[in-house]
């Protein structure tokens, strides 16, 4: 494996505007800090919470990672679910802080987006100080706005807000997206130069199907993503959907609003060479192995796993290859080695 790797990120772009890119790119959405400082023997994962300067250093070191395994581009994003008061209902599992109109109405929308830059601003200019040459970011302003409704008030209340209370229902994605727009306007002025592709993560099903009918997804959340993506595109920018489970049924929707990469696979749904036969033609691809082989999988048998996905999506688009969904702690540090050396060496490095 080259170990004097020069990342550039026009691999990734061209992967997410769906043309095949010279060398097949590596990519994650996510990689624990955990596993980096123990594949590089380093610990700097605490130089998160620190000042401007440690901020800079624990960038440049997660950015050595991902040059060193191999990558042209870093995934990275600040979500605006955090920002929001009193949020939380989607994963730390506490009650909505919004349960009925008189809640929405009182809610401090206006404040949002100064709230996020306030918080984030200073990653994104360190990220763009620790950042190699040939290198630039996959990500931006992260969760989508179903996440950032289910932040407010939990998925089992927004299923009763919706037979309950239609007209609270229809508002919160409408002003959820509203929040979103004004913050992508103000972050694609100011943080653009430092990415390539821009992606938010947004999971709209489960395994057999999507978490709320396909309908509501056409009629409340698409439009809020093609307001997004239009500012995207009016940016340069292609624009790299994260989302997880079974939305076959929805798919072609998102595709007409506008998504240039859709990233997310796991083999129960359906393996990544499906995804690539259905929409190589519309869009790129992302993924490539399901996050539970490169767990359980030993190395000749993921070898020949990764191979046989990457030949079947050759000639069929533009794709970047990696785990289906993330790798979190519990993968395997072997594991994913296996994946990347395998990459790697299809790549002749």
């Amino acid at each position: 494996m080259k170990t004097n790797f020069q990342p550039d990120y026009r691999n990734v772009e061209m992967a997410a505007r769906n043309v095949e890119a010279p060398r097949l790119p590596l990519y994650e959405h996510i990689i624990c800090t955990e596993i980096m400082e123990e594949i590089m023997n380093d610990t700097f994962g605490g130089l998160w919470g620190g000042d401007h300067k440690d901020k800079v250093e624990f960038f440049r070191r997660t950015c050595n990672f991902w040059k060193t395994m191999g990558y042209d581009t870093i995934s990275f994003e600040c979500c605006i679910g955090g920002v929001y008061p009193g949020s939380g209902a989607l994963g730390g599992h506490i009650p909505g802080v919004i349960r009925n109109y008189e809640d929405f109405e009182k809610y401090p929308w206006d404040e949002i987006p100064d709230r996020y830059f306030e918080r984030m601003s200073e990653y994104f200019l360190c990220l763009r100080e620790a950042l190699p040459d040939g290198m630039k970011a996959v990500g931006g302003v992260g969760n989508g706005v179903f996440e950032c409704v289910q932040d407010l008030t939990g998925y089992m209340s927004l299923c009763y807000i919706r037979e309950d209370d239609p007209e609270l229902y229809a508002g919160l994605f409408r002003k959820t997206g509203e929040v979103a727009a004004k913050i992508w306007e103000r972050f694609l002025r100011e943080f653009s130069d430092i990415f390539c592709v821009m992606r938010f993560g947004d999971d709209l099903g489960f395994k057999s199907t999507t978490l709320l009918p396909p309908d509501d997804i056409r009629t409340h959340i698409i439009p809020q993503y093609k307001r997004i993506i239009d500012l995207i595109h009016a940016a340069d920018k292609p624009f790299l959907l994260h989302s997880c489970g079974c939305i076959f049924n929805v798919m072609d929707d998102m595709i007409a609003a506008g998504i240039d990469a859709k990233h997310s696979n796991e083999d129960q749904i359906a393996p990544f060479p499906v995804w690539v036969e259905r929409y190589g033609d519309k869009i790129g691809n992302f993924g490539g192995i399901d996050t539970d082989a490169v767990c359980r999988l030993g190395r000749q048998e993921m070898r020949e796993y990764i191979g046989d996905v990457v030949k079947q999506c050759r000639g069929h688009g533009g794709f970047a290859f990696g785990s289906g969904n993330s790798i979190p702690r519990y993968v395997p540090t072997e594991g994913y080695l296996t994946m990347v050396e395998t990459v790697r060496e299809l790549r002749g490095e």
